[in-house]
């Protein structure tokens, strides 16, 4: 063995020479050969030490000393292709050497090797204990660190709400008092008949087809559909014309919807399997992980109630360089924080889009600007299958009818807290850009038109929450209820603190009547729909 080392070094040297320009490299060469040979001497002693006590040699044993720990684990790995027993019985002798002092061949009772591992490379201790961050937390990091900089806001968002297996809406119930926020559903069964309203006018105006598409968009727990269903139930050739389809992407919700849609599986088809029965109204209704699943070649009216305000946003902010895009990157103290990009990011070309639609002055003013791809996209595909197909959307939502600059929020349990503060347990939302809709939805097809938006307010009370409201009223039993009944109301259709509220302050019901609004894309074959005349 010492042998074939001499050999392969001799080569190397040889090669070697041919190489060497300076005297200066000389002399470390005749430095690396003197330590070689050093070694080798070192070597051949514990070699005899071996053969002389038992007649055996294990290579890894005496030689790892010399490799570096990374070396030693490979040798290792190597060399238990012949006996796992070998290793650990040269183990065991190396022990007997050393403690046996009657051994003849040692002219040292307790011989010893002198090694000297200056030059070893030896690699940073490494902290295995356990870590304080959440899985969301330690895959994100993991991003950035792959990528090797920071990602965009709507990354962030994405993976927070989204994430497949640890993302906020994918394995629990963020609805309701009990959760995180409410929406207009959860406040009051009215909401959910009204939009029912809309649906059937929309219905009519189609010319009544025998068979249409109703599509939501992220159901929630599906009350908006319980109670559409359940305030419908009477116009059996509305509801007999409808299929319903159900786009979702949380396992937890799809549960949620099932039961509360009081669903059958058909023919023993799961919900995975896409089609249940509604017992509420015997409607057929069918899941989709995504929008463009949905079946086409059928009349459809698409529903997309708080939906547009949990997709992903870029963010940009003025520099001295222009327009750089805002950026989640990890601090040295390992907590996140919002740095610029160094240069045009791709979203880049959405950001020139949208400032297109706006007036030149309007921009020049800004120093920080909001953009959603994926509601541009979304529009442009809702947008065509509509021109296609025939039938309309209705999208509601907080925003603005023009351009946002800075609204990203999270909010947990019912406050508002930083955005970046412990990913995955808060909401995180964005105003819509209706401004924007409206344009992606005319660019997308000349046979389809952008109606709106109007406040909340104006839409339920065209369509007639007020006598609603009244006949509810007249059918309470209990002050309880009619208060109830009132303060679900107001938040729906009034602005600011309920003026009627004799309760405790911290409870009194805020309306959503002007902070939300509605928006309407038809074919253009319908006209105007109501109640946007």
């Amino acid at each position: 063995m010492t042998m074939n080392l001499y050999i392969i070094f001799r080569l190397t040297s040889t090669t070697f020479n041919h190489h060497i320009e300076s005297p200066k490299t000389w002399l470390k060469f005749e430095s690396c050969k003197l330590n070689y040979f050093r070694n080798r001497k070192m070597l051949r002693r514990a070699l005899n030490l071996s053969s002389s006590s038992s007649g055996f040699f294990s290579y890894s044993s005496y030689v790892r000393p010399f490799l570096s720990p990374h070396s030693s684990s490979s040798f290792s790995h190597f060399f238990s292709s012949s006996s796992s027993s070998s290793e650990s019985s040269a183990s065991n002798f190396v022990e007997q050497v050393v403690d046996n002092p009657n051994n003849a061949n040692l002219s040292n009772p307790n011989p010893t090797i002198s090694i000297d591992s200056s030059g070893l490379c030896n690699p940073p201790e490494h902290f295995h204990g356990p870590s304080s961050d959440s899985e969301l937390v330690k895959h994100l990091k993991s991003i950035i660190k792959f990528r090797g900089g920071p990602i965009s806001v709507a990354e962030y968002m994405e993976e927070v709400l989204t994430n497949p297996k640890v993302g906020f809406y994918m394995n629990r119930d963020v609805f309701g008092a009990e959760g995180d926020f409410i929406t207009s559903p959860e406040v009051s069964q009215m909401f959910g008949e009204m939009i029912g309203v809309w649906a059937m006018c929309l219905w009519e105006q189609m010319g009544r087809p025998g068979k249409v598409n109703l599509v939501e968009l992220g159901p929630g727990r599906g009350t908006l559909m319980v109670d559409l269903l359940r305030g419908a139930s009477k116009f059996k050739v509305f509801t007999e014309s409808l299929h319903i389809h159900l786009v979702e992407c949380s396992p937890t919700l799809k549960e949620l919807q099932h039961h509360n849609l009081k669903c059958v599986d058909e023919d023993d088809i799961s919900i995975n399997g896409e089609k249940s029965i509604s017992q509420l109204a015997g409607t057929p209704v069918s899941w989709h992980a995504a929008f463009e699943q949905v079946p086409s070649g059928v009349p459809t009216i698409i529903i997309a109630h708080e939906f547009y305000d949990a997709l992903p946003i870029h963010q940009f902010q003025r520099a001295s360089r222009g327009w750089c895009e805002k950026m989640v990157d990890v601090a040295e103290d390992s907590a996140f924080r919002f740095v610029l990009s160094p240069a045009p990011t791709p979203a880049n070309v959405f950001l020139a889009k949208r400032c297109k639609w706006a007036l030149k002055e309007e921009v020049d003013k800004l120093n920080q600007i909001e953009i959603c791809p994926k509601a541009m996209e979304l529009t442009e595909s809702i947008s065509k299958r509509i021109s296609s197909d025939g039938g309309g959307a209705l999208i509601m939502d907080y925003g603005l009818n023009g351009v946002i600059t800075d609204s990203l929020q999270a909010i947990r349990k019912h406050k508002f807290v930083p955005i970046l503060d412990e990913p995955g347990t808060a909401d995180l939302s964005a105003y819509v850009d209706f401004e924007s809709i409206r344009h992606s939805a005319e660019e997308a097809s000349e046979n389809v038109s952008a109606h709106g938006p109007i406040t909340q307010s104006q839409f339920l009370g065209s369509l007639g929450i007020n006598f609603r409201v009244e006949t509810l009223l007249q059918n309470c039993e209990t002050d309880e209820q009619a208060e109830l009944l009132k303060a679900g109301y107001w938040r729906l259709v009034g602005e600011g603190e309920a003026p009627f509220w004799e309760g405790p302050e911290d409870k009194a019901p805020i309306g959503m009547g002007t902070r939300y609004l509605a928006m309407a894309i038809v074919n253009k074959n319908l006209g105007v729909p109501i109640p946007f005349q």
